[in-house]
């Protein structure tokens, strides 16, 4: 019963959350063996303002590459297929769902968190010795995607569940479960199944809030689980350490990292979030 409602919900909602035709196209392009990088690279640089944002994140210190990379081309081959076609989706995304009506939603606040997230997914991903470390990036951007859509189709429901929680984050998904009878986490790995992506995505979203659920992607989902977690421990005093205390001995073996590690990373977390939003915050705008 729960999937199939998540399920009519999101069918409901495709108009809506619909992805940019550009990135279906240069995800059928990157499997067809057909098409080169340059290819690749030519399909991007028709869209101006994409172009300047790609380029100026992989200029950023977040890649930290000492060279500069002028062309959509040179960044394919710097930082390859996969990380850029990440790179296109997470502003894609930012860009499309940024305009979204914000009755229930602050969606300043929600991409600020949501960045925040993303940030530090990836830099635990880095310490991880994690390949591909955009994936995790684009779980942290995408983790609470689940929220807009229920805020949007239901948004009743989804206001008592706001008013319920009362902005304490760690009440929100039992508020979700026991108002509307599933999760924001939920509905956002369905959604992004539905989108097509892959399942290192879908899963870890869909149980990045009980990450013993994942089944292929224990790694990604508890690190996200992390991310999210450390993202909102500034609600409250000494928030970071209690954070921090109440990740298991299983789940830090499982990432490799130590607490020692985690506050240490952290320490890095705001300068890097303070580029991020501003290179890819709603609205932005590089031509």
């Amino acid at each position: 019963m729960k999937a199939a409602a998540i399920k009519q919900l999101i069918a409901g909602s495709i108009e809506l959350f619909s992805l940019p035709d550009i990135y279906f196209q240069l995800s059928e392009m990157i499997r067809d063996p057909r098409f080169s990088l340059a290819d690749i690279g030519k399909v991007i640089a028709k869209d101006p303002a994409l172009s300047a944002r790609l380029l100026r994140v992989v200029n950023s210190p977040f890649y930290g590459f000492q060279a500069k990379i002028d062309t959509i081309s040179r960044a394919v081959t710097v930082i390859g297929i996969d990380d850029l076609s990440n790179l296109v989706l997470a502003t894609s995304v930012v860009d499309r769902f940024g305009k979204i009506p914000d009755e229930l939603i602050d969606m300043t606040s929600f991409w600020m968190r949501s960045i925040h997230c993303a940030v530090i997914a990836r830099l635990l991903a880095k310490s991880s010795a994690v390949l591909q470390t955009e994936r995790l990036f684009l779980a942290g951007l995408l983790h609470d995607i689940g929220s807009l859509l229920l805020s949007q189709k239901m948004p009743e429901q989804y206001l008592r569940v706001l008013l319920a929680a009362d902005h304490n984050r760690a009440l929100l998904a039992g508020f979700e479960q026991e108002l509307i009878g599933f999760t924001h986490a939920e509905v956002g790995g369905e959604l992004l199944k539905t989108w097509g992506l892959p399942a290192s995505l879908y899963e870890t979203i869909g149980c990045y809030l009980n990450p013993a659920d994942a089944h292929a992607h224990k790694l990604d989902t508890h690190l996200l689980h992390m991310a999210a977690r450390l993202v909102d421990s500034d609600q409250q005093a000494d928030g970071l350490e209690i954070a921090i205390a109440e990740f298991s001995n299983h789940s830090l073996t499982l990432v490799r990292l130590t607490r020692e590690q985690i506050i240490v990373i952290m320490a890095q977390v705001e300068d890097e979030f303070l580029q991020m939003f501003e290179l890819l915050g709603p609205n932005k705008k590089f031509h």
